[in-house]
């Protein structure tokens, strides 16, 4: 039986899109509030994480909650999650413990983009959140840890089972773009670096090679402004 075209653009839609791909340049749009939109990552990841930076753009004007990058284990779907209460505080979640950060005024503008990037050190225990280049006071959360690298990465959501479990008052709403993670911690010199939108080398997500696959209503599309 033949299949209209159609009928294979339906099918891709459900299914999702699997791509590898340079992303500069581009965003990933979620529309409206969903338990099935999400983008799903992938990283070469063999051994347990002592430390980690990650960093990303995102624009929303929402004022609820909601998940912007989830990394979930089977032991625990909050392994590393990156989680927005409000417009004026961020949370890490790291191990099933959390730690948050209450943002100055100016800082949480919904007005533009907001970049952020959020780093770990398992030997010192220490927390950095950078945003817009500027760093929040450190914090400490789950030293000695190790986080596990069979894991489901996900934008747009939080996982509450490993690559499901999406709710759709905990959705992401908006823009996201320049996803990169690494296997440690960035420098002042590297995040400002980064925050410009320059490269640095040897990262685990690269926003210029991502490997990733697009589920539920998602658009990669180029931005209307510029995201730096």
């Amino acid at each position: 039986m033949a299949i209209s075209p159609l009928s294979l653009l339906v099918l891709a839609g459900l299914l999702g899109s699997l791509a590898t791909e340079d992303l500069q340049k581009k965003v990933f749009v979620f529309p409206t509030a969903s338990n099935s939109a999400a983008v799903f990552l992938k990283a070469p990841l063999q051994q347990p994480l002592t430390s980690f930076t990650v960093c990303l753009r995102s624009y929303s004007l929402l004022t609820r909650a909601y998940g912007l990058f989830s990394y979930a284990t089977r032991r625990n779907y909050n392994e590393l999650l990156l989680y927005k209460f409000n417009p004026n505080q961020y949370s890490l979640y790291l191990g099933g413990s959390t730690v948050s950060f209450d943002l100055p005024e100016k800082q949480g503008s919904q007005s533009d983009w907001e970049h952020i990037c959020v780093s770990w050190d398992s030997a010192t225990g220490l927390v950095e959140l950078w945003v817009d280049d500027h760093l929040l006071p450190r914090v400490g959360l789950k030293k000695g840890y190790a986080i596990n690298p069979e894991a489901s990465i996900v934008l747009g959501q939080d996982q509450d089972s490993f690559g499901g479990g999406f709710e759709i008052n905990q959705s992401f709403v908006g823009e996201i773009s320049d996803v990169y993670m690494w296997d440690r911690v960035l420098t002042a010199d590297e995040v400002n670096l980064v925050w410009n939108d320059l490269r640095v080398d040897n990262s685990l997500i690269d926003w210029r090679d991502l490997d990733y696959e697009t589920r539920g209503y998602v658009v990669l599309h180029p931005p209307v402004f510029p995201s730096y």
